[in-house]
C-alpha cells in the first residue's frame, strides 16, 4: 500500500490527473491485447500493463515543454506525456491518421508538440535522444528538462553509460529513469547486472542515484519532482531506479512466462499500482469512489472511441512511401 503521507504532499488536482492517466494507459493496453488476440494487424507490440505508475509519476513532474525519450515498451510513456490515444490507436492500425501517418507502428510513436521524442525500438537508444534535447536546452538557456526511460536490460548498454557520463560532465538537465521490471525479455536482472541495484551505478558518474517503489505513483512523482527541480536549476542529472513489474510477456507473441513463478506474479499483482492508488486515495478521503468510477468510465469510452476512429480511418496513399524521408524522389533501378 502506498505511503499515506505522500497523498497529503501532492495537490489534489495532480492526484486526479495521475489516476486518470494510469487508468487510461491500462484501458488502452488491455483493449489492445483483445484486438491483437482477435487478429487485428498491429505489428510488434510490447504491453506496459503493470508499470503505469512509473510513466505517470515521472510525467506528472514534467512541464508540457519538457521532453521524454522512450523505449520499445513505450505506449504508457506516450499517454502519460499527453499523446492522443485515438492517433496512437490509428498508428497501430497502420492508418494515415496515426501519429506517424501509419508508417511507424507501435515502436515509433512520436509527438514532438508535447515533448514526446519517440518510442524507440533500439534498446537504450532513446536515452541518447534525451541527451541531445538536454544539451539544446542548456545551449539555448531554457529551463527545459529531459527524462530518459530505459529498462534493466538496457542498463548495461554502452550508450547508456556514455550518456550518463556526458550528462554528468556537461551538467545537463536530464533525469535517467530505469524501469526495472525484473527481466530483460526472459533474463532475470540478478543474472545480468553485477550491481545489487542499478541506481548504485550513479555514483560512478557523480550523480544522485535513488531507488523507488515503481508500483507507487505518488512515490515516483515525489522522487521525480526532486530530480526535475534539481535539473531545472542547473544542478545536473539524476538516476532513479523504479522497481516495477510487467504483467504480461515480453511482447504480443506467445510467451509462456516459464521464467517466472505463479507466486511471484501473484505477489506483484497484489501490489497493483492503480488499485492501491485508488484504495489509498479513497481511504484518505481525498476522492470519493464515485469520482474515480466516473474517470474509469470515461477512460473506457475514450479508448472505445479511439478504436472506432482507427477502424474508420483510411490507409495511407501509396505516394506516402516517398514523403517525410531523406530521399525526396523515387530511386528506381
Amino acid at each position: 500500500m502506498a505511503n499515506h503521507s505522500n497523498y497529503r504532499a501532492i495537490p489534489r488536482v495532480r492526484l486526479l490527473w495521475m489516476f486518470e492517466r494510469m487508468t487510461l494507459i491500462r484501458e488502452f493496453e488491455e483493449t489492445l491485447r483483445q484486438l491483437v488476440s482477435r487478429g487485428v494487424p498491429t505489428g510488434p507490440v510490447h504491453y506496459y500493463v503493470g508499470q503505469e505508475a512509473v510513466a505517470v509519476g515521472v510525467c506528472a513532474a514534467l512541464d508540457t515543454s519538457d521532453w521524454i525519450a522512450s523505449t520499445h515498451r513505450g505506449h504508457g510513456h506516450a499517454i502519460a506525456k499527453g499523446a492522443e490515444v485515438r492517433r496512437m490507436m490509428a498508428e497501430l492500425f497502420g492508418k494515415s491518421t496515426g501519429t506517424n501517418r501509419g508508417k511507424g507502428g507501435s515502436m515509433h510513436i512520436t509527438d514532438t508538440s508535447i515533448g514526446m521524442l519517440g518510442v524507440n525500438p533500439v534498446v537504450g537508444m532513446g536515452v541518447t535522444h534525451a541527451i541531445g534535447a538536454a544539451l539544446s536546452a542548456k545551449v539555448r538557456g531554457s529551463e527545459q528538462v529531459a527524462a530518459a526511460f530505459f529498462g534493466d536490460g538496457a542498463s548495461s548498454q554502452g550508450a547508456i553509460h556514455e550518456a550518463m557520463n556526458l550528462a554528468a560532465i556537461w551538467c545537463l538537465p536530464v533525469v535517467f529513469v530505469c524501469e526495472n521490471n525484473g527481466y530483460a525479455d526472459a533474463t532475470p536482472v540478478e543474472y545480468a547486472v553485477s550491481a545489487k541495484n542499478i541506481a548504485d551505478r550513479a555514483a560512478a558518474y557523480n550523480m544522485p542515484g535513488t531507488i523507488v517503489d515503481g508500483q507507487d505513483a505518488t512515490a515516483v512523482y515525489l522522487e521525480a519532482k526532486a530530480a526535475v527541480d534539481r535539473a531545472r536549476t542547473g544542478q545536473g542529472p539524476s538516476l532513479i531506479e523504479c522497481k516495477t513489474y510487467r504483467y504480461y510477456g515480453h511482447h504480443q507473441s506467445d510467451d509462456p512466462l516459464r521464467y517466472r513463478t505463479a507466486e511471484e506474479e501473484a505477489g506483484a499483482k497484489a501490489h497493483d499500482c492503480i488499485r492501491c492508488f485508488r484504495e489509498q486515495a479513497v481511504a484518505e478521503h481525498i476522492f470519493r469512489a464515485e469520482e474515480l468510477d466516473e474517470i474509469e468510465r470515461l477512460c473506457h469510452q475514450q479508448v472505445d472511441e479511439a478504436v472506432n476512429f482507427a477502424t474508420g480511418s483510411p490507409v495511407p496513399e501509396p505516394s506516402e512511401l516517398y514523403t517525410e524521408v531523406y530521399v525526396t524522389e523515387p530511386i528506381l533501378d
